[in-house]
């Protein structure tokens, strides 16, 4: 499984999921992908799952399918991704 967070770095909300993925790795040893909805691949990923707002944490399968989901603020709490990661 992985968890891909999807968000525009300079924003409102930026600093806060960067202390997110920073606070999820020194706890959990492990990082998500970050990926920028504005980029070629973002664009792209965020057509094929749907999303529409900002940030959004989004948990697949191996195989590519929806595991869990969260949009907006406030972030999940680290155990809940952690699950996923």
């Amino acid at each position: 499984m992985r968890v891909v967070v999807v968000f525009k770095e300079a924003t409102d909300y930026g600093r806060q999921v960067n202390d997110f993925l920073h606070d999820f790795t020194r706890q959990t040893g492990r990082e998500l992908e970050v990926l920028d909805p504005e980029s070629p691949a973002g664009i792209s990923f965020c057509e094929a799952y749907d999303i529409m707002q900002y940030p959004t944490l989004i948990a697949l399968s191996d195989d590519g399918q929806v595991q869990n989901s969260w949009a907006g603020l406030p972030l999940p709490t680290i155990s809940e991704v952690s699950y996923y990661a």
